[in-house]
């Protein structure tokens, strides 16, 4: 039985667990249950900083020339940043389709929630270069492990021979991190089984109910996104049998969409592009950088919300309003970047430009964990597809197949 089998049957068994233990058990499986989950995604974020830094300075490295080094970043993001404004384009599609906010009697008037601000663009520019690497590997803060490991490897590939050991031992590191992430892997349907079971006893469907609405659209906008976007991407750009590449990616999105964290799924990820055929220099540089700035899933979830929110107050929004989602939700898709509680960021962020009321969004934070799975699925399937598509791009250059 193959590990996205086996997820998907963690997956199905905490559901029904959830469901039979009810909104009287929900204490039980967070006490319980809920440490089962935990320890899997503590033993998770345990390889995270590891694996990140030796695979994108490996990455760096093996690409050799610093000029191909720019030349894949660039197209990197901006593929990231065109796929993130189709995805905000689809979510206010269903947004305006489902109309979830519409009629909707609910007391949001009573409801007080305070504006979150992402920081200001120059901080963020300057927050990324980190000025004690070892102190933002203890933080975890993946952008400036991502700058130091970039330079690490540029570094390297200008000293050459000189650095060689350095590069053997950074190289032995990621091997080291890839057997450790097959030994945790082989516990991911229990660690599965025991993120959702307290999820589910503690929403239950009735809760889900007067929302379900947004539920709906925000499930559908990201299936559709992914199977509609991603899929013409990947057979008219990429080449690529759409089918296989799915199937080929379904443990990592299932993991994405048990966890909600596309850090967490990044091992796996990288695994399954590698599987697929995407070059480990490319996969290593691509799905790294992915992880913390592509935000498809959860940029079709802003145009939702922030029509719902609208509807909600009976606002009509303008045509020059809806180009100001699309706009504002991709720039904050990545000056939001490494943000903690980045979606909640950029929704409050458009709810503030387009001037409406930040109270709404404090509705949307009750199901928020329900509507956070199929947002970080699609959000490291995004990934995944544009490793697939760089790779592609790359192999081009060098006129070979790409499978």
């Amino acid at each position: 039985m193959n590990l996205s089998t086996k997820i998907l049957i963690g997956l199905a068994l905490g559901i029904i667990a959830g469901l039979e233990l009810g909104a009287e058990g929900a204490g039980f499986a967070k006490t319980w249950i809920g440490p089962l989950g935990t320890i899997f995604m503590n033993m998770i974020k345990m390889v995270i900083v590891p694996l990140v830094f030796s695979s994108l300075v490996i990455g760096v490295c093996s690409l050799g020339d610093i000029k191909k080094v720019g030349r894949i970043g660039i197209k990197t993001i901006a593929w990231y940043m065109l796929t993130t404004a189709f995805a905000i384009v689809i979510g206010l599609g269903f947004g305006t389709a489902f109309q979830p906010g519409a009629g909707l009697a609910m007391p949001a008037e009573s409801v007080k929630v305070a504006a979150k601000t992402a920081p200001p663009l120059m901080k963020v520019i300057i927050d990324i270069f980190p000025t004690n690497p070892l102190g933002a590997m203890v933080k975890a803060n993946m952008l400036q492990i991502i700058v130091f490991a970039l330079f690490t490897g540029v570094g390297i590939t200008a000293v050459g021979e000189k650095a060689d050991y350095l590069k053997h031992t950074i190289n032995g590191l990621a091997e080291v991190s890839y057997k450790m992430v097959g030994y945790i892997m082989a516990v991911a349907p229990i660690g599965v089984f025991g993120l959702i079971t307290p999820v589910v006893a503690a929403n239950g469907p009735a809760v889900l109910l007067p929302l379900l609405k947004v539920v709906l659209a925000v499930y559908l906008a990201c299936l559709v996104h992914a199977v509609v976007v991603y899929g013409a991407l990947l057979k008219f750009v990429a080449g690529t049998n759409v089918f296989q590449f799915f199937k080929g990616i379904s443990p990592a999105f299932l993991m994405a969409f048990s966890s909600c964290s596309s850090g967490g799924t990044l091992p796996l990820t990288m695994s399954c592009a590698q599987k697929m055929g995407v070059s480990k220099e490319v996969s290593s540089f691509v799905l790294p950088l992915g992880a913390t700035i592509n935000m498809d899933g959860t940029a079709a979830y802003q145009g939702v919300c922030a029509l719902f929110i609208a509807q909600l107050y009976g606002i009509e929004l303008t045509g020059a309003q809806y180009l100001t989602i699309i706009l504002t939700g991709t720039l904050a898709s990545i000056g939001t970047a490494g943000v903690p509680g980045a979606g909640f960021i950029m929704l409050t962020m458009i709810l503030t430009t387009l001037g409406l009321p930040l109270e709404g969004s404090a509705l949307i934070a009750g199901i928020d964990r329900i509507l956070d799975m199929p947002r970080t699925a699609v959000n490291i399937t995004g990934d995944a597809t544009v490793a697939a598509l760089i790779d592609k791009s790359e192999r081009a250059n060098i006129e070979e197949p790409l499978y």
